[in-house]
């Protein structure tokens, strides 16, 4: 799950590790993906085959790390929002990671493509 994900990652950079090695799932890839593109990690890489797939994620040592995570919506709560609510996160410090029928986008892209979602966490 995305959390344990994100905790591996805040994890290896506290350690101040190159890169780190995740279990591969779907939802474990967007979400790394859309860190990615976001620059809190550099690059995030497939990596097997079948049961035996991982995903490789490499750090960005000079560049923007992660300070802090709040977990939105939780699996006893699922908190769903419109994308008229989506706000700043940490006055545009941050960002909001939400699950729309398009798939993981950062809240910025959903208010411009006017779609709402689940809210899984904010991070910045």
């Amino acid at each position: 799950m995305y959390t344990d994900l994100l905790i591996r990652i805040k994890n290896a950079e506290a350690a101040k590790k190159p890169s780190l090695k995740a279990p591969y799932n779907q939802l474990d890839y967007s979400v790394a993906s859309v860190l990615a593109k976001h620059h809190f990690i550099k690059q995030v890489e497939k990596k097997g085959r079948g049961p035996k797939r991982v995903m490789e994620i490499t750090l960005s040592t000079n560049k923007r790390q992660i300070d802090g995570i709040k977990f939105i919506s939780k699996p006893s709560r699922r908190i769903y929002s419109g994308y008229k609510d989506f706000t700043s996160v940490r006055r545009g410090f941050g960002i909001a990671i939400i699950s729309t029928p398009m798939g993981i986008i950062d809240s910025k892209e959903a208010r411009k493509n006017k779609v709402g979602g689940e809210v899984l966490f904010e991070i910045w």
